[in-house]
């Protein structure tokens, strides 16, 4: 079993499993009971690729746009009732732009209406072991009585991969084409975390951010759930560090993408919510940054810790440390990405990138120098504003 990680929010949980033995390498509140979001169109397309196998359904076969699911909130493709949508087209609306108007058109073709076809997936549930899921809609718009647990969707990332193998490559698309515009996965840390190739990520406000995601590397493939996340990019750190970790490596924050929470899908029609940073505390005791701030992937990007400057530290003698990477580009790409996030803030400051040691690991800490205690400050609240891990550095601190 791995470590225990410092969980993100109240209602993180998660759970890594090897992918054909069923083994727990790591589970954390795997039984707690939250919302799937947008996972809960993983169901949706489990139950479409039965209905494929089963002849029900062709990929070709256009489907009806009903008023009901031109209706549905953003995330969506902006269907209009009347239209028609192929199956393929739905399928691929789900996987990348996370549609819930797609959605309904698969679930309304199915079930003749969505809530029957929610208890479909109900029942669906029950007989793949998921004890704990209840749907009560097709694409994870919010309901406070559609519930899961981790260790639930990680039954159900297990079942798409080995009763529907052929229907999983859809789930590694990167981008969709869709009345003339290009639509991204959501799925960003899929782009940069070796071997991963799915599965799905969802938000809600009651949720959090979710995220069930499937790697493979030297030919063993680990399913990982992580839910209740207080960002996209927290989410996504956490879930390289557990798959790391599972897969016997060391956490490597050049393979995590910096990310905002506009990178994911929002299963609202409200504005999404931004981390935002703890309120310093002007008498918080001084405190060295430990190995865990200045260079696990599984830091959660807290906002900067007060610490008692020298006497005689000189005004401009602050910076901030926006990670530790395996690589030097890695933290030059964060680097520019903090840049653009306070650009007013850091219009002045110097790039520092140094190497450095992590116990047997190489890093690379990448900051911004040349900076007063306020301004530095600020910076982390900016940059933890938009997800973005920050620690304040003092001139006191080696550089």
């Amino acid at each position: 079993m791995l470590a225990s990680l410092p969980a993100l929010a109240a209602k993180y949980a998660a759970i890594v499993v090897d992918a054909r033995t069923g083994e727990v390498l790591h589970e954390e509140n795997a039984d707690t009971i939250t919302h799937p979001a947008s996972l809960t169109k993983m169901m949706t397309l489990y139950l479409t690729f039965d209905a494929l196998d089963e002849g029900r359904l062709t990929l070709d076969q256009a489907l009806p746009v009903s008023a009901w699911a031109e209706a549905q909130s953003p995330t969506k493709l902006g269907l209009r009732a009347g239209q028609s949508l192929r199956v393929e087209q739905a399928i691929l609306g789900l996987v990348t732009k996370s549609a819930n108007d797609a959605a309904v058109v698969l679930a309304e073709a199915l079930g003749g209406s969505e809530a029957k076809f929610a208890e479909m997936m109900t029942r669906k549930a029950r007989e793949l072991g998921m004890r704990s899921t209840v749907f009560r809609n097709a694409n994870g718009l919010p309901n406070m009585e559609q519930v899961t647990t981790a260790r639930d969707f990680s039954l159900l990332s297990r079942a798409l991969l080995s009763d529907h193998s052929k229907y999983y490559p859809y789930f590694s698309r990167r981008n969709f084409v869709y009345g003339g515009r290009s639509l991204h996965n959501h799925n960003r840390l899929m782009l940069r975390y070796e071997g991963m190739d799915g599965i799905k990520t969802g938000y809600t406000v009651a949720s959090g951010f979710n995220l069930a995601a499937s790697a493979v590397r030297d030919g063993r493939r680990l399913v990982a759930v992580v839910l209740g996340g207080k960002s996209a990019a927290s989410r996504d750190i956490r879930m390289a560090a557990l798959l790391d970790k599972a897969f016997g490596k060391p956490s490597r924050d050049a393979d995590i993408p910096v990310a905002s929470a506009s990178d994911d899908e929002d299963d609202t029609p409200a504005a999404k919510p931004v981390a935002k940073a703890p309120a310093v505390k002007a008498k918080a005791p001084p405190k060295a940054p430990s190995k865990v701030e200045l260079a696990s992937a599984a830091s959660t990007g807290a906002a900067a810790r007060p610490r008692a400057a020298a006497k005689d530290d000189d005004d401009a003698d602050w910076g901030v440390q926006v990670g530790a990477f395996s690589t030097r580009d890695a933290g030059a790409r964060a680097l520019t990405q903090a840049t653009k996030q306070a650009p007013f803030l850091l219009r002045n400051a110097k790039r520092n990138i140094t190497e450095a040691k992590s116990g047997q690991t190489k890093v690379f800490r990448a900051r911004m120098t040349g900076l007063d205690e306020a301004t530095a400050r600020k910076v982390c609240a900016e940059l933890v504003k938009h997800g973005q891990r920050c620690v304040t550095v003092s001139g006191n601190e080696k550089l």
